[in-house]
């Protein structure tokens, strides 16, 4: 650009020296070069300073890298290259008999589990009944062997009939204690609970669901509104939960910004809501409107992360650019701009305002310039 603004000073100097006719001598030739140097010089370094431009800005645009859940052999990738999906459209889909399978072995487990878990109340019911008739039973061998203990003392019995009625006494005792003793454990067995579930069925239930969510897995959707691009995914493959193996890329259908990187002098002449004007080398003789949305803020080249060893001089030079975001305001419908595009950008600023004509008529030269390119 500053190529351009001399050599339009140069073609005005011609002009005026013909039109006036003024003579080229010693006098009028160093004049009119030191007053370019400093006019041009001073213009351009207001310009430069205020209204600073960049060739360094590129669309930017997020994408995901698809990688299954689950592994598998694929059986079917109905999905379109470049065509808009949905959230939720099927991307590709993985052979799942062994998950189902799983699904099954686990439901028929938990029908088991939970009809054991019944068996075990109605142990508990039947132990409570074991114990009561137990107990009844000893209450009545205790209370026959008291009986027959005042009887002997009165000499109504003999002892061998008192012993009888001990012995049979602690016989149902015993077997009083035995089924209080299967009461508890049975209470026990059927108590014990996790999170409102017998332990079996709890661990089950989480088995299932994890084979659910296998299964499910087996058919891989699009995670947003978006597109695939280069997909060369193709039935038969092995797709892989690996995350250094994604099977296709998926980029995201949201608001595109433009990222600029401008010299660290311009910083102070960067702030958000300034005016922005781009041009492509794809679209020459056109000028767009944007504005700047935010400066980032941090400078990626200064960036540290512990790796084991000390810096050294070369962290130092690397300077690093001022990394913005810009938005671009005009219609771009009637032209195909894709995703990662470059842009040359200009920003202007509050600051010596009329001083960003000159900008204005450089970016405008340097659009049409566009048109002219060769091929390596």
């Amino acid at each position: 650009m500053d190529l351009l603004l001399i050599i339009t000073y140069a073609a005005l100097c011609i002009a005026i020296f013909k039109i006036f006719k003024i003579p080229l001598n010693k006098w009028t030739v160093p004049t009119a070069i030191l007053g370019g140097i400093l006019v041009v010089g001073t213009l351009v370094l207001v310009m430069n300073y205020n209204h600073p431009f960049t060739p360094m800005a590129k669309r930017g645009f997020v994408t995901t890298p698809i990688v299954p859940t689950v592994k598998g052999r694929v059986i079917n990738v109905p999905v379109i290259p470049n065509k808009p999906l949905k959230q939720g459209d099927v991307l590709f889909e993985i052979e799942s008999t062994t998950y189902v399978a799983e699904v099954r072995r686990l439901r028929a487990a938990l029908k088991a589990a939970e009809t054991q878990n019944v068996e075990l109340d109605t142990g508990v019911e039947t132990a409570q009944s074991n114990s009561i008739r137990a107990e009844a039973q000893m209450n009545r061998s205790r209370t026959e062997f008291e009986r027959y203990t005042k009887a002997l003392a009165k000499g109504a019995t003999s002892q061998q009939q008192v012993d009888v009625r001990q012995k049979q006494y602690e016989v149902d005792k015993a077997a009083y204690e035995t089924t209080i003793s299967e009461l508890k454990r049975a209470t026990q067995s059927s108590d014990s609970e996790y999170e409102g579930d017998n332990p079996e069925v709890a661990e089950i239930r989480s088995l299932l669901t994890i084979a659910e969510f296998n299964l499910q897995e087996t058919i891989v959707r699009a995670p947003s509104d978006g597109y695939v691009t280069q997909v060369a995914l193709r039935p038969g493959m092995m797709a892989v939960p690996l995350p250094l193996r994604p099977v296709m890329t998926f980029v995201h259908d949201e608001e595109k910004f433009f990222f600029a990187a401008f010299r660290q002098n311009s910083l102070q002449r960067l702030k958000p809501g300034y005016e922005v004007e781009f041009l492509f080398k794809a679209l020459p003789g056109k000028v767009f409107q944007g504005e700047v949305v935010e400066a980032f803020p941090a400078i990626g080249e200064s960036e540290i992360q512990e790796q084991g060893s000390l810096r050294g001089t070369e962290f130092f030079l690397k300077e690093g650019r001022t990394a913005m975001k810009i938005r671009l305001l005009s219609d771009m419908s009637d032209y195909h701009l894709p995703d990662g595009i470059s842009a040359e950008v200009a920003v202007y600023s509050d600051h010596y305002h009329h001083v960003a004509v000159m900008r204005k008529v450089l970016l405008r030269m340097k659009s049409w310039q566009n048109y002219l390119y060769l091929d390596h």
